[in-house]
């Protein structure tokens, strides 16, 4: 909502300082472009905890699989030789 608001207020500025329709459409694009990215790194800011908890668990769900199939994939009997 912020960041419609700041166009708004860009756009208005343009107007009344007798940009050209051209540099105002080039602004506000770029304006929108930084806008939108400072948008998303905002979320992911917010949402990090969330993040670093989901990337925990799923590491220690991989641990898990990877030590239960290589103890189901070792020989039982590898103490009795085979002649």
């Amino acid at each position: 909502m912020v960041e419609f608001l700041f166009l708004l207020v860009f756009a208005g500025v343009l107007v009344m300082t007798g940009i050209s329709l051209m540099g105002m459409v080039i602004a506000i694009t770029a304006g929108f472009a930084v806008m939108a990215l400072a948008g998303l790194l905002g979320v992911v800011i917010k949402l990090l905890p969330w993040i670093i908890l989901i990337a925990v668990a799923v590491w220690l769900y991989r641990g898990a699989r990877r030590e239960s199939s290589i103890r189901s994939s070792r020989p039982r009997d590898m103490h009795r030789r085979k002649y």
